[in-house]
């Protein structure tokens, strides 16, 4: 009779288990958090269905790719002040039967040449303030969010003020604008590339950082669009992103909204679509 070691029958017990779990890992799979879901998309021209500088919008293939029902808002031309307007059209149409919207707008604020303004007002007041049963009123500066409907902050704090009590529940997701070339649609909409400040004398980039902020001021994941998605027009060599090279490098063409929406696949992976 042949004794076995009990060391050895521990050993090959452990391989065995480890092979096991190794091979139903090998069989899992695994979702993306966005697949299946229903998604409004508000913004401006480059989220809207009817602007002809592509065939597919990058909402058209995370629809594709996740099976992501698009609900979209997006009106060419609109500016963060048209975000409300937005979200009240959803709140009509779908109530709260819907899991996550991201918002894609800005560059249209930067070429209108809105004035940047600030995200709070402050003021000096009067609060109740003390430890355990000794309370008493004290002096102390005070901050509230600047509601100004003449800034880009202030639009965005009126924007993220309505979607936030409006949907309390749903993941609220800011798209930095993406980088901006000529676009000479018409002698009445002729449009300089970012290299150029605005009427107020700003640049895109600061429009940009305003939305990067204003996710630490809203509690709200930002995606930069402007840095990850790689599209930059006012190199020739990225004009075959564009619908026109020599007129619009404004708007993506369909490789364009396909790079765009590769990349936002990839970062919303890092983002949960409900709660």
């Amino acid at each position: 009779m042949v004794v076995i070691p009990m060391k050895r029958i521990q050993f090959v017990l452990i391989a065995l288990c480890l092979q096991l779990s190794l091979s139903a890992q090998s069989q899992t799979t695994y979702t993306h958090p966005w697949q299946g879901k229903r998604v409004a998309y508000f913004g401006d021209s480059v989220t809207d269905p009817r602007n002809s500088a592509s065939k597919k919008k990058y909402w058209s293939y995370l629809q594709d790719w996740l099976q992501i029902t698009p609900y979209v808002y997006g009106v060419s031309g609109r500016q963060w002040n048209d975000i409300p307007r937005q979200t009240d059209k959803l709140k009509q149409e779908h109530g709260n039967d819907f899991d996550a919207i991201l918002v894609f707008c800005g560059t249209n604020d930067y070429n209108h040449g809105v004035r940047i303004g600030q995200w709070w007002d402050e003021r000096v007041t009067q609060v109740e303030y003390g430890h355990g049963s000794v309370k008493k009123m004290v002096t102390r500066r005070q901050r509230v969010p600047s509601m100004d409907p003449t800034t880009f902050k202030g639009r965005i704090n009126i924007a993220l003020d309505s979607l936030k009590r409006t949907f309390p529940t749903k993941q609220i997701v800011l798209l930095t604008p993406i980088h901006r070339s000529d676009f000479h649609a018409n002698e009445k909409n002729w449009q300089c590339d970012e290299s150029y400040a605005n009427q107020c004398g700003e640049f895109l980039d600061v429009y940009v950082e305003a939305v990067k902020e204003a996710g630490n001021v809203w509690a709200v994941p930002v995606i930069d669009w402007n840095a990850s998605c790689g599209l930059f027009p006012l190199l020739k060599e990225h004009g075959q992103y564009f619908h026109n090279a020599e007129t619009d490098l404004l708007h993506p063409n369909d490789r364009g909204h396909e790079r765009m929406a590769r990349t936002l696949m990839q970062q919303l992976l890092t983002l949960p679509c409900t709660f």
